[in-house]
């Protein structure tokens, strides 16, 4: 079946995540990636960098230049928190519809950005997580959180990664925060020997990050009952897991008039 190809501008395309998603535009039929947004390799295309896939897309290093050059549908950003804040806002500016994979959004700039997307009529999504079995792993959370309202966060991550907590131990957070009434777990007079032990805390829910080198992306939440606890875990093993997800948010994003957070609320 012919369908029209989505023109897609890559940002963050030399990045482990970017790799994956270079590629997938590759393979992916009605994908075409007419432009690259990187912080160098002004001129460049994207075929000509070592171990990149052949897209024969020019690397442009501003985001007002890229966005004023090409014709686009789509931005994909998986580039680092602050970047990303940025190119979402001028590719709404442009009439581009931003698919964002970083994290770093306040509650106050989903509310900005929700704004603007619909003011625009352009649909826009930020996924802290783009792995099916990550979102799956939140949305149990917040059903068993509804019976254990005793829980724990870990998440663990590779050590290049810039936020702390991530932006799925955020998310699973708040969606547990929306059945569960704020509760302070552990003894009332517990005392932290040493700052932070007990790591963040979210309305009474810990949250503890880890970064290692080996580890790609995984999370377990624990829930502790009257004899009982209960974890439900997800282990991201490779970033091919995350791309499923981005080709659903990409497609999507052109039937959209507002702003998604959280690829659970286009899975339905």
């Amino acid at each position: 079946m012919n369908r029209t190809p989505i023109r897609i501008i890559l940002a963050g395309a030399r990045g482990n995540m970017g790799k994956e998603a270079a590629q997938l535009v590759a393979e992916t039929e009605h994908f075409e990636c007419v432009a690259v947004l990187d912080h160098k390799h002004e001129g460049q295309f994207l075929a000509d960098i070592e171990g990149m896939p052949a897209l024969e897309a020019r690397i442009y290093t501003d985001a007002d230049e890229v966005f004023s050059a090409v014709e686009a549908d789509v931005l994909i950003d998986l580039t680092t928190p602050a970047a990303g804040k940025v190119h979402m806002e001028k590719a709404l500016d442009y009439g581009v519809r931003p698919v964002i994979g970083t994290t770093g959004f306040s509650d106050e700039d989903i509310e900005r950005l929700t704004k603007k997307a619909e003011e625009k009529e352009l649909g826009a999504i930020i996924a802290p997580n783009f792995a099916v079995g990550a979102v799956l792993m939140m949305k149990f959370s917040q059903m068993a959180a509804k019976y254990f309202p005793d829980v724990e966060i870990i998440e663990r991550h590779h050590d290049r990664k810039l936020d702390a907590p991530s932006g799925t131990a955020v998310k699973t957070a708040q969606l547990i925060s929306d059945v569960r009434e704020e509760k302070n777990q552990g003894h009332p007079q517990e005392t932290e020997e040493m700052q932070g032990a007990r790591g963040a805390d979210m309305e009474g829910m810990h949250i503890h990050s880890v970064r290692l080198p080996g580890l790609v992306a995984h999370q377990e939440v624990m829930f502790g009952g009257s004899g009982q606890t209960l974890t439900i875990r997800h282990d991201s093993i490779n970033r091919q897991s995350f791309m499923p997800g981005v080709q659903l948010a990409v497609e999507t994003s052109l039937n959209l008039s507002t702003l998604v957070y959280g690829l659970e609320n286009i899975m339905e």
